[in-house]
């Protein structure tokens, strides 16, 4: 994330393969962003916009990546679904959590404390490349990580909700 890039977000995966759910919220006293704005013919502020709408992006490993805005999605659902796949790492065994109908994590036991998974990304309708196409659904395998790792970033993400 740069420097002008502020907001809460929960990252799974490595730097080779993730997906990513935030509310990115930009600087607009950050002198990139300024002179972005003024390119565009519009104030910082408005370049900035209001800092309030989710977004759910993804990399595979060969480099390829996406992502959509999620306007419905408010901050008590984010938290909702943080708080439940905290709950079911938690437990050790394998499990399942959604994030409504874009997000589907299929966690399952890796090594002696640790958790591999299969992120389901299915890009609302309207995302497609064309004017009637629609976007594909995206299924990304992800290197384990230690469940100690996984909670505590959890635990900062429903702190930074808060």
């Amino acid at each position: 994330m740069s420097p002008l890039v502020s907001g809460p977000g929960l990252f799974i995966g490595s730097l080779t393969a993730f997906v990513m759910l935030e509310r990115p919220k930009l600087d607009p006293t950050d002198p990139g962003l300024r002179q972005a704005a003024e390119r565009a013919g519009v104030t910082p502020e408005e370049f900035a916009g209001p800092g309030d709408v989710w977004a759910l992006m993804w990399e595979q490993e060969d480099g390829e990546g996406g992502g959509f805005e999620l306007p419905g999605l408010r901050d008590v659902e984010a938290e909702d679904f943080a708080e439940r796949l905290r709950l079911a790492l938690g437990t050790g065994e394998a499990c399942t959590v959604e994030a409504g109908a874009v997000l589907r994590l299929d966690a399952r036991p890796a090594g002696t404390d640790g958790y591999a998974f299969t992120a389901h990304v299915t890009p609302p309708e309207g995302e497609g490349e064309g004017e009637d196409e629609e976007a594909e659904p995206v299924t990304l395998e992800l290197e384990p990580a230690r469940t100690a790792s996984l909670l505590s970033h959890l635990e900062e993400f429903l702190r930074s909700l808060g």
